[in-house]
């Protein structure tokens, strides 16, 4: 049956919100207008609030209508079957809902609505034209999935996700057949965003995006309004806020890349990731100018140009990755669902209106009477915001190429304009100075902040200094930093520490919530610190000493073969020197549900196109039995892990399970896993494995006619019959009264070890039945074909295949836990900032409430 309601439903409720949006936005419009007659200014608000509340249970419904399609495997629809599978579990069947644009899209409009809601009922004074730019924004988004087509026009707006699959591949042969063909399962979500982190990560970004159009509803509303000064408090918090929640959400989708993707880092300098980046270095300039934007005029208009360009560079990320304009330059970007107008037209709206507006204000802005000295705190926090917007710009001009071919291409032109080949060196080249700069601003500048320095009191920086000179050079010394950019970062980075720290331990002293500042100062410096040495220091420890060529395909060829330098090859069950470790491949393994941890490959028969399987022998983990042979059990499917027993020289041992999939769609999809220790992480992935679903191909039989003690060879292997013995069991073969069985012993030696292979001949019911023995170890398949007791001699028939291998690459990444503890440290700065600057605001709302209420002393009655 094909569930049509509920997608009926949802594509109402789009309809519902957009409708709302656009009434909103008219009702507090006219309640902001600044000749509104205040009964009616009243009576405007109320309306709005009913349609915007109207709007917000609409979004709800929307986003519930999607998560029951999702949830319920209705894989007659489009968006379900695309994302989802039968087989997700609960966390990734949740992380589907915002894989593609549309759902992505629903959950940056439910951000809105959460954060509208909450202006709504705690700024009441500037509620009308704060909300009339939410409205707006959610009118534009809402339209992004409305999946309308004007008739007559053949214009479509939006497209919706609660398409049915027919709808759109009308196409397909089997709806000729069945109109009311339902598939059986899904497409399934991207292996690579089958990690916890993209549970949480897309939210958390998104719920960033959606903050940083707060500060720019305000700057918007106080020039409308022409509260040139009063726009900034309320403005600040929410701008602080927002660098948390963007920051945080940004630092998830390193830390997903470091555990998902195999490139070996957390940052790529990827088109998207410096589409996300950008918005959140121009913010962190706009709070720093926010701060003295009550007494400097000059900050104050700074303000407002970079908290309008804050939410447009947020429209323009979007417009990048969204409307196909990337191509190919990023592996992060969708694809066009032809909403690159639209998009175009969402960005240009609010860059032409922000922008005329702040022109027609300008003159009315106010201006310094007089130029800001050199040793004042706005001096350095204005060359500190420089920087950051220098930095920005830096990165958004080089990822911006794709968008100048495609604007010469709109003008009839070529540019054939091209990314660096070398992103990650190109970008590193500048930011590394930008961010050394910045991060030496940020000690001295809370020392002129402080007033503990001043035109006659630069001495009070020298201990500082010295002590942050001392100490890096103990740490160029242990650690054998020589590069001269380097160095520079270093001894930048822990004067930050030493200096901010000094003011932190004073300002502790006294009142510790004033130190949100200093702290997260401290935290962007350790960072700093760690990036440099796990990035700058990483040591491949998986060199190929061999001799030989693992590939001769162009991953592993280009720029002088460093990937075949870089890797080496395991074989099952073989030792292989790599550094100090010694390595055994030991295993493949699948992930069952409701066991912990992951089981041998061989334990179970896995169900082709299915997530079960059939045990073939009792499931014992940790000493407890889950299942026994013969239970079908539940499997996480596609995804296999190989167990590699890593031995060092003191005798400790441990084993990494890096994940591979071999994807139809995407090759071989491989996430490392890590080794965490103190000072470094050991990071392991696999670059190429032997299939683990495929059946092995098969040599030609070759038949082996030997005497007890003879040896026989094998390829590269010799093989020796030991013995011949009677034996009571057969794996698989029942034996009754009357049946005999005897296997056979034969000895193969390896260079390093000898295996033992024990094929079996059985006489059962007056019938022979052979039961052959495969080891994978050796790529050997033996079975006993005959006796012959008047000579004496045995005859098997020998098989061989290509043995199971691996191909691997690990890491060491010096010092990467003082970044984690960096970010931490980050965090915990901007929520002391955040919760004092919203004390700070509250306190001076409620005291403005208390004045417009409180009746003024020996006031006259009013005649009558």
């Amino acid at each position: 049956m094909i569930h049509t309601t509920i997608g009926s439903a949802g594509h109402l409720l789009t309809i519902i919100a957009f409708a709302s949006a656009l009434l909103a936005v008219f009702a507090y419009f006219k309640a902001g207008l600044a000749g509104t007659p205040l009964n009616e200014v009243t009576s405007w608000k109320k309306y709005a609030r009913v349609v915007f509340s109207i709007h917000a249970m609409a979004v709800i419904g929307i986003v519930f209508s999607l998560y029951w399609i999702i949830g319920n495997h209705y894989f007659e629809y489009h968006y379900a079957w695309k994302n989802s599978s039968l087989s997700l579990p609960t966390g990734y069947t949740i992380s589907s809902f915002w894989q593609d644009q549309e759902g992505s899209f629903l959950l940056w409009i439910f951000w809105n609505v959460v954060l509208g809601s909450v202006l709504i009922f705690s700024n009441r004074s500037w509620e009308a034209p704060v909300m009339t730019i939410f409205a707006l924004v959610q009118a534009f988004l809402t339209s992004m999935i409305l999946g309308v087509v004007i008739p007559g026009l053949d214009l479509k707006i939006g497209s919706t996700p609660f398409l049915l699959m027919k709808e759109v591949m009308p196409d397909l042969p089997v709806y000729k057949m069945d109109p009311n063909f339902i598939a059986k399962d899904g497409n399934g979500l991207n292996p690579l965003l089958q990690n916890y982190w993209m549970v949480i990560h897309p939210p958390t970004l998104f719920l960033g995006f959606a903050t940083t159009l707060i500060p720019f509803s305000f700057a918007i509303a106080g020039l409308w309004t022409k509260k040139i000064h009063e726009w900034v408090r309320p403005a600040l918090p929410w701008a602080l806020f927002s660098a948390m929640i963007l920051g945080i959400g940004i630092l998830m989708g390193a830390y997903w890349a470091y555990e998902t993707l195999n490139f070996g880092s957390y940052w790529n300098w990827d088109p998207v990731e410096n589409s996300s980046i950008v918005p959140w270095l121009i913010l962190i300039a706009a709070i720093h100018t926010m701060i003295i934007a009550r007494r400097n005029a000059t900050a104050l208009k700074t303000s407002f140009i970079l908290a309008i360009a804050t939410f447009i560079l947020i429209l323009y990320s979007t417009f990048m990755t969204r409307s196909g304009v990337l191509g190919n330059a990023s592996v992060h970007s969708f694809t066009d669902l032809g909403l690159s107008g639209q998009l175009l037209i969402y960005l240009l709206t609010f860059t032409i209106v922000s922008i005329a507006l702040l022109v027609y204000r300008w003159k009315e802005l106010p201006s310094d009477e007089e130029e800001v000295s050199t040793y004042s705190q706005e001096f350095w926090i204005f060359i500190g915001a420089t920087l950051l917007c220098l930095s920005g710009f830096q990165i958004l001009a080089t990822t911006s190429i794709p968008v100048y071919n495609k604007i010469a291409e709109a003008f009839g032109g070529v540019l054939n304009m091209a990314l660096p080949a070398d992103q990650v060196a190109h970008y590193n080249k500048f930011q590394l100075w930008f961010f050394s700069l910045i991060i030496v601003l940020t000690g001295i500048g809370q020392y002129f902040w402080w007033k503990r320095v001043g035109k006659d009191k630069l001495q009070v920086l020298y201990n500082p200094l010295l002590v942050a000179l001392l100490i890096s050079a103990a740490v160029i010394t242990y650690q054998g930093v020589k590069e001269i950019q380097y160095i520079v970062l270093l001894t930048t980075s822990i004067f930050a520490i030493v200096s901010n720290g000094a003011i932190l331990f004073q300002i502790v002293k006294g009142n510790y919530s004033l130190s949100g500042g200093a702290v997260t100062h401290i935290g962007v410096a350790l960072m700093l610190l760690g990036i440099l040495f796990s990035s700058a220091y990483t040591k491949v420890v998986s060199i190929n000493n061999s001799g030989l060529m693992i590939s001769r395909s162009a991953e592993f060829t280009n720029n002088d073969n460093k990937e075949n330098k870089e890797n080496i090859t395991l074989w099952l069950n073989k030792p292989e020197k790599m550094g100090d470790y010694m390595l055994t491949w030991r295993d493949v393994r699948v992930e069952p549900r409701h066991i912990p941890g992951y089981i041998p490959k061989s334990w179970v028969d896995m169900i082709e196109n299915d997530f079960h399987a059939v045990a073939l022998r009792d499931i014992v983990v940790n000493d407890k039995k889950y299942n026994s042979k013969g239970d079908t059990i539940e499997i996480f499917p596609e995804n296999f892990y190989y167990e590699i027993e890593y031995r060092e020289p003191s005798g400790r041992v441990f084993n990494l399970f890096p994940r591979a999939q071999i994807n139809p769609r995407m090759g071989l999809v491989s996430s490392p896993d890590i080794q965490r220790e103190v000072d470094k992480d050991l990071y392991t992935y696999v670059s190429m494995v032997t299939n683990p679903t495929a059946e092995p191909v098969w040599s030609p039989t070759e038949n082996f006619t030997i005497s007890m003690r003879d040896t026989f060879f094998v390829n590269d292997y010799v093989a020796i019959l030991d013995n011949v013995v009677r034996t009571e069991e057969v794996e698989g073969i029942k034996l009754g009264e009357g049946d005999a069985a005897v296997k056979a012993m034969i000895r193969v030696l390896d260079k390093d070890q000898e295996f033992v292979i024990t094929p079996s001949f059985v006489i059962r019911d007056r019938l022979v039945a052979r039961k052959p023995e495969v080891n994978k170890d050796l790529g050997f398949r033996v079975q006993f074909q005959e006796i012959d007791p008047s000579t004496g001699k045995f005859t098997f028939a020998v098989n061989t295949t290509q043995r199971d291998f691996i191909v691997m690459k690990a890491t060491e990444k010096p010092l990467i836990n003082i970044l984690w503890l960096g970010t931490f440290v980050l965090v915990i700065g901007f929520i002391m900032a955040t919760i004092r600057r919203f004390k700070d605001f509250i306190k001076m709302r409620d005291k403005e409430n208390a004045g417009v209420l409180k009746p003024k002393k020996n006031r006259k009655p009013a005649a009558v």
